[in-house]
């Protein structure tokens, strides 16, 4: 744990946090199983250049198609298997391709959500000069990088990631009741990023954490999302309750967006005390402007 530019952020390590705030024991693919992936999908794209050409040979030689037409047919389905592919794949199955799936593998972005379009389409274009052309760029990348990440990766936001359900699923609440229909009017337009991922990240590890700690960090955490997060919560509202409607209503929209999505899920405040999805509110000493209790 380290406390950065006055704020806390909670060291992830090996772990994934995903879009919903559950942590996820994925590790970082390294550099052999990814080239066992990628020699996997280069030898199938490569089986799909062979045989569409030698169809469009047969094709060719049967027709008065000119050479100029049967360049242009050859050159679209290059770009179709070499750029296609992965693209297709990884945005169809939420970053995976027919070689990732053989070796258990996933790209997702950084803050562990889903891979879209964008991510994908950035990684297949850099994948054409880092793996095609200049393979050893996607080498030296991987290895020089902590999180196995090539050129492509780091543009695009993303990392690959070995995937591995958990032996032992943390217990989990989901959306306090008392807080869904306030929840359901938030405008979260405001909200940062990097300050939800720091949000997503304390509940995630906010069992493991001593009362001294958890409670004022999760009460400055708090603080700092609702300076973003409009209507103010109801008076009384804990901290953690407060973070988990909020990231859970995030979570919801981003599911309505994007089809697929998990249900929301938080880990407990903490495995040896009842679950605080729907506390009774506390009136003595809330915080003034902001309608939390006191940490306690």
């Amino acid at each position: 744990m380290s406390d950065f530019g006055g704020r806390h952020q909670i060291a992830l390590g090996g772990d994934v946090v995903t879009g919903e705030a559950v942590v996820l024991d994925l590790r970082i693919a390294k550099l052999p199983s990814r080239a066992i992936a990628r020699i996997i999908d280069f030898a199938l794209q490569y089986a799909l250049l062979l045989l569409s050409f030698v169809v469009l040979a047969a094709v060719g030689s049967g027709t008065n198609l000119d050479e100029a037409a049967l360049v242009g047919i050859e050159l679209l389905i290059v770009v179709l298997i070499v750029l296609g592919y992965p693209v297709i794949f990884e945005t169809l199955s939420r970053g995976k391709t027919l070689g990732k799936m053989a070796m258990g593998l996933q790209v997702v972005r950084d803050d562990g959500g889903p891979v879209q379009f964008r991510q994908s389409l950035v990684r297949a274009l850099m994948g054409i000069i880092e793996i095609w052309i200049f393979f050893v760029i996607a080498v030296v990348a991987s290895a020089a990088s902590v999180r196995g990440k090539r050129v492509g990766d780091h543009l695009a936001g993303t990392v690959v990631v070995r995937v591995r359900m958990p032996r032992d699923a943390a217990p989990m609440v989901g959306m306090p009741e008392r807080l869904g229909s306030w929840a359901a009017g938030l405008d979260l337009s405001r909200l940062p990023d990097d300050l939800a991922l720091t949000a997503r990240q304390f509940m995630a590890r906010a069992h493991a954490l001593r009362p001294e700690v958890r409670e004022p960090m999760g009460l400055r955490i708090a603080q700092d999302v609702s300076r973003y997060v409009s209507p103010a919560p109801p008076t009384g509202v804990h901290p953690q309750e407060y973070l988990a409607a909020v990231l859970a209503e995030r979570r919801r929209r981003d599911a309505a967006r994007y089809p697929g999505t998990a249900p929301q899920q938080y880990p407990q405040a903490h495995p040896q005390e009842p679950q605080r999805s729907a506390p009774a509110p506390i009136p003595p000493t809330t915080d003034p402007g902001t309608g939390f209790a006191a940490p306690y």
